[in-house]
């Protein structure tokens, strides 16, 4: 029920910025990415290049690859349903799929990414079809993803309780922002790609220091 509000403002946004009703409904059946549809809204109104879209757009996405990662033995084995849920697994479903016992992911991967999908499309026709109305009715509506995306790291950090993720992800940002202004995202990437091999590297090194001191 999260993606209504989130997706509504999407279709919100968009049709102040221009976009037209089926344009809006492309990007939310095609591209399927909140964050990522967000930031294309003002691409999109300065006319950058479609390379420079791309890039852009990739260099957002590039988190999705680690949402596979531990989803992996939880996909379904057949491959149309498998390819389906690789594109679906948005920020909100790996929240919620990690949050399932591993013995009810496979059941629900496919339900459930389908199911969001298809809150996000409704959300976003709803959203493009209210318009700019709405949009000045309550200002600020993109802070509405943020919102979402804050409940569902919190409500992720009340299952696992584990601290290393949100410490690695404040170093990489406090890194990154003193590196560059443009690049922020994609440095910050980066650096947590290489502060999570550089733990797992630790990792099987202390095990094994605490194995011969037995």
């Amino acid at each position: 029920m999260g993606y209504l509000p989130a997706g509504i403002a999407f279709g919100v946004l968009a049709q102040v910025a221009g976009v037209p009703l089926w344009a809006i409904m492309m990007l939310s059946v095609v591209l399927y990415a909140g964050a990522a549809q967000y930031a294309c809204l003002p691409m999109l109104t300065a006319g950058m290049p479609i390379g420079s879209m791309a890039t852009n757009i990739a260099a957002i996405n590039l988190r999705h690859i680690f949402y596979a990662m531990p989803l992996m033995r939880a996909l379904p084995t057949q491959r149309v349903a498998r390819t389906y849920c690789l594109f679906a697994l948005t920020d909100e479903t790996f929240s919620v799929l990690t949050s399932l016992p591993h013995s009810e992911r496979q059941q629900l991967i496919t339900p459930l990414s389908f199911y969001n999908h298809m809150w996000w499309i409704v959300a976003s026709l709803i959203g493009g079809s209210i318009g700019g109305a709405l949009g000045e009715l309550i200002p600020h509506l993109d802070f509405a993803l943020l919102c979402l995306f804050v409940i569902l790291a919190y409500e992720q950090f009340a299952s696992i309780q584990r601290y290393f993720p949100i410490i690695i992800a404040a170093m990489a940002f406090i890194i990154a922002s003193s590196l560059t202004e443009q690049w922020v995202l994609l440095l910050a990437i980066g650096i947590c790609m290489l502060l999570i091999l550089l733990r797992g590297m630790w990792q099987p090194k202390a095990a094994q220091g605490d194995h011969h001191e037995q």
